[in-house]
């Protein structure tokens, strides 16, 4: 069972979380771009001799490190002010006002008073299946988003786990921190398939004059790309891992702040299996409630490790024994 932990010390470690993030994806980013240097430079000082290569590949990394920063850092810039405009295209959410639906303004309004919480805006998606969602970085920004099956399918008492579950993620800053692994291990991505194009390249051409038959080109490209692959890989599971553990967290701070973990459970029944928007893509997917087409409690270890949600009957069984 998946203790409850209490809403200030959720908060505090996802602090804590968002600087590890800040800094361990720098690092994931940096590691094969240092690496390649150091494959391809290996064979081409005098004698392959490694203690030369690392200090020319030390030289060389620091030289182009700055360019490397700046192109992360107007890549990360522009993904995290954006992702609010990004996600609303990519979910087709649209606003939703109060006299449109007054049930789900006032359930969301007595609970942000009940924990003296600013009300983020309400969305909807027209879609028929069961989901939701809680996005922005700030309180400007912050919007809990709920499909109109959802709200059309679920009881008041069902419907307040699901939203109490959303403000949750908002306090806890967990949409924060998801929205800044999503754009890490998207640079990661993008990166992986430029460098792969660009040292085929070069590596062809280096072979091509490769007059030692030491066939420096093609183990250069390996290498790096095997570095490549690693640091996405590893970002990933990162990522998926902590998308896991906050579902659990939001669950928890849900039922704290309800004082009513059946009517979540009732309500996380009711979405298992009806919960896929197929037109989403699947980084975007991460950010809500469900993401699982088919549960299956008794899922293998390796299917669990990567998957964006523990199985939503595993929640249940957390939830009823809370």
């Amino acid at each position: 069972m998946t203790a409850y932990i209490g809403i200030h010390s959720q908060i505090v470690r996802n602090n804590r979380l968002s600087i590890l993030y800040l800094l361990s994806f720098p690092i994931l980013i940096l590691f094969p771009i240092w690496g390649t240097l150091y494959a391809t430079l290996i064979y081409e000082v005098e004698g392959s001799n490694k203690v030369l290569a690392f200090y020319e590949t030390n030289r060389e990394f620091i030289v182009i490190l700055p360019y490397v920063l700046a192109g992360v850092a107007v890549w990360f810039i522009i993904a995290y002010f954006g992702n609010t405009t990004i996600i609303n295209a990519g979910t087709h959410a649209k606003s939703l006002s109060r006299t449109e639906n007054p049930r789900v303004y006032n359930l969301t309004e007595n609970l942000c008073m009940s924990i003296g919480m600013t009300m983020p805006k309400l969305q909807i998606i027209e879609s028929p299946v069961l989901n939701a969602f809680a996005s922005g970085i700030n309180e400007k920004t912050y919007s809990v988003t709920l499909t109109r099956g959802i709200i059309d399918a679920l009881d008041d008492k069902e419907l307040e786990g699901v939203i109490a579950h959303e403000l949750t993620h908002i306090r806890n800053r967990d949409v924060r921190l998801m929205i800044i692994s999503i754009i890490f291990v998207g640079i990661l991505a993008v990166m992986s398939r430029v460098l792969l194009r660009n040292m085929l390249y070069i590596g062809g051409k280096r072979k091509s004059r490769d007059d030692n038959g030491k066939g420096s080109g093609g183990v250069a490209i390996l290498v790096a790309l095997l570095l490549v692959l690693l640091a996405y890989f590893f970002s990933i599971l990162f990522k998926l891992g902590i998308s896991r553990k906050r579902e659990y967290m939001a669950d928890a701070g849900a039922a704290d702040m309800t004082k009513n973990p059946r009517a979540l459970a009732s309500a996380l029944r009711k979405i298992s299996g009806n919960n896929n928007l197929e037109f989403v893509n699947g980084e975007m997917k991460q950010l809500f409630i469900a993401n699982n087409v088919k549960e299956n409690k008794f899922s293998s270890g390796l299917s669990n490790l990567f998957a964006t949600h523990p199985p939503i009957e595993k929640r249940i069984e957390v939830l009823e024994n809370f």
